[in-house]
């Protein structure tokens, strides 16, 4: 079986994503970070092309968070496309708007909660 998780042609980029992350990434990722929900969870996970920015391996749980660019119709249509590939491998994928996070991160991390197996 071909392997298609945290490819190494993709470290660097993911290195480079983790370094750059987004106001909303670090609010997030510090209350996901060391299994404060009773799961681990990993940042800048990639599945063959397509880099998450948070996955749970143990809940098979990707978490997304989308800036304004992601209303764009083409960015929109990527955004699905990826999806589908990503449910394909049995996974759930929650995306959640960057406001979201700034405005109510305490009901993300509760609807995240209800997503973990």
């Amino acid at each position: 079986m071909r392997r298609i998780n945290n490819l190494k042609r993709l470290k660097s980029t993911r290195k480079k994503l983790r370094i750059a992350s987004t106001v909303q990434e670090v609010i997030l990722w510090s209350r996901l970070r060391r299994s404060q929900l009773g799961c681990k969870f990993r940042r800048q996970h990639s599945f063959n092309r397509y880099i998450v920015d948070f996955y749970c391996p143990e809940s098979k749980l990707v978490v997304e968070l989308d800036g304004w660019q992601h209303k764009e119709e083409s960015q929109k249509r990527y955004d699905n496309k990826r999806s589908r590939y990503l449910k394909e491998l049995g996974l759930t994928v929650l995306r959640f708007w960057n406001n979201d996070t700034n405005d109510n991160v305490e009901g993300v991390i509760l609807k995240i909660e209800e997503n973990l197996k």
